[in-house]
Formats: C-alpha cells, sequence, structure tokens
C-alpha cells in the first residue's frame, strides 16, 4: 500500500488522480486533525482525505457549514502541512467563495484535491445541477490557468436526505435518475470523480455505475462489502464521518467506564 512520497504539489496532484482506478478503488479512511492524518499514514495509506464533519466538531461546530470557511480551511492546512502524502480537503459547498478565491486557497495550503457538494446549505435544498456544473467548470478553469492539476471530486447529495432519515429498502432507485443527470453533468463540467454520497443500495449503486461517465466515489459502508465496490468498479472509497464517530463513541464508552 505504501508509495514513494512527491515533494511538489504538482506531483501530489497527478499521484492522487492515478490512484482514482475503477476496479481497484483508492482507499479513503477520513482525518480530522494532524494527528488522525499521520495515524493514517503510519498505518500505510497512500493518500489522505479530510472530513468536514470531524473537523467541524474538533473546533466546536456543526457539519454542512456550521463552521466558518476560514476555521475549517486553517485546519485543513495543518493536515496538509503535517503529512508527506496528497491531501483532499472536504471543501463542503466552498463556503460562499468564488471559484478563484477557493483554488487559491486550496493552492496555498498544498491540497491535492477537493470535494466539492451540490447541496445549498443556506437554502436547505440541493443546488440546480447545470448552474453547478458551471461553478464546478469555474473552478476547474481557474485551477487550469493557474497551472494546478487540483483533483476535484464533485458530491452529489440527491441520497443524503432519505439516507440521514432512515429511508427504508427500496428507495433508492428512484433517485437514479437525478443522480445520474447531475453526476455526468459535472464530469462534462471537468471534475475528475463523482461522489454519490450515501448510495448504497446494489440495484441503484449497479444502475449508476453502468450509466455514469467517469470514477465514481462511495461511502464505505458495512452492508457493502469492499470487494462488491470493486466489482462494480468504484474508483475510491471514503468513510467520511463514520471514524470518527466511531473514535468519539469508544472514548465516550472508556469515560463512561471511570465513572465506575
Amino acid at each position: 500500500m505504501t508509495t514513494s512520497q512527491p515533494t511538489d504539489l504538482q506531483s501530489r496532484c497527478d499521484l492522487l488522480r492515478s490512484l482514482q482506478r475503477p476496479g481497484a478503488p483508492l482507499l479513503l479512511p477520513n482525518a480530522w486533525d494532524v494527528a488522525t492524518a499521520r495515524a493514517v499514514v503510519a498505518a500505510g495509506f497512500p493518500v489522505v482525505a479530510t472530513t468536514s464533519g470531524g473537523v467541524a466538531a474538533t473546533l466546536g461546530y456543526e457539519d454542512h457549514e456550521g463552521a466558518p470557511g476560514d476555521e475549517m480551511l486553517a485546519a485543513a492546512a495543518r493536515i496538509a502541512r503535517g503529512v508527506e502524502v496528497p491531501v483532499t480537503v472536504d471543501a463542503e459547498a466552498g463556503y460562499g467563495m468564488g471559484p478563484a478565491e477557493l483554488v487559491a486557497a486550496l493552492r496555498n495550503m498544498g491540497a491535492a484535491g477537493c470535494n466539492l457538494e451540490d447541496s445549498d446549505y443556506a437554502a436547505g435544498s440541493l443546488r440546480d445541477p447545470d448552474q453547478h456544473a458551471d461553478w464546478l467548470g469555474a473552478v476547474r478553469q481557474a485551477a487550469s490557468e493557474a497551472d494546478y492539476p487540483l483533483v476535484i471530486n464533485a458530491r452529489v447529495d440527491v441520497f443524503l436526505s432519505g439516507f440521514l432519515a432512515g429511508a427504508g429498502p427500496g428507495t433508492q432507485e428512484e433517485l437514479v435518475p437525478d443522480a445520474l443527470r447531475r453526476a455526468n453533468a459535472y464530469l462534462e463540467a471537468g471534475v475528475d470523480c463523482v461522489y454519490p454520497i450515501a448510495l448504497w443500495e446494489t440495484d441503484a449503486l449497479r444502475r449508476f455505475m453502468s450509466e455514469v461517465r467517469g470514477p465514481v466515489n462511495v461511502i464505505r459502508l458495512p452492508q457493502t462489502p469492499l470487494a462488491e465496490l470493486a466489482a462494480l468498479g468504484v474508483a475510491r472509497v471514503s468513510w467520511a464521518t463514520l471514524l470518527h464517530r466511531e473514535a468519539m463513541a469508544r472514548f465516550e464508552a472508556q469515560l463512561a467506564s471511570l465513572q465506575e
């Protein structure tokens, strides 16, 4: 799992992009501070991905842009400086920044990649897919003009609300057409990968994989074996906030045992 580490930003971007291999997915256990990022590297993983939920909680805020963007980006910058591997930053929905401003911030911190979501947290809805594709295209253009081969992972959030609400099985199939429309529009706009977060039902995921026109990132949920995800052609697997939640649950259990 280990690999020689690049020393410049362009090489880190190129390495991250090369590791996105459909059928042999890049595993991304998400970190939330420098200590956990270094633990990821020490375990032999070639890339560190951040989790906005874990970072926000560490800073004392809620996820979904509940934290000030400058604090989130400063935390991501510390992580990027703290390890010698490519870092892909969960930049949520961009914190209201323009494409050029966002790209400059990511470049200055040394991020090899980023996640960008199509949720509009202020409106409590999803962004219009065409408008969001235009925005992602502007992010790509700004990066290209800076000679910065940023790896953009465009998150598709259509499955998320049902997942968080505990929707029953069989409900994701009807959402696949909207997810595909968004994903393919984002890929056409120049992103490197799409991330239909919370898509886990096998039939819906299989249909999505068969019709999407680029690499796919999925969340690692316990009900879907990694071998099955690889067989479907997934290129990246993320743990999102799951490791942070598990770590906090263990910490709370240890604290409770101290009371005994």
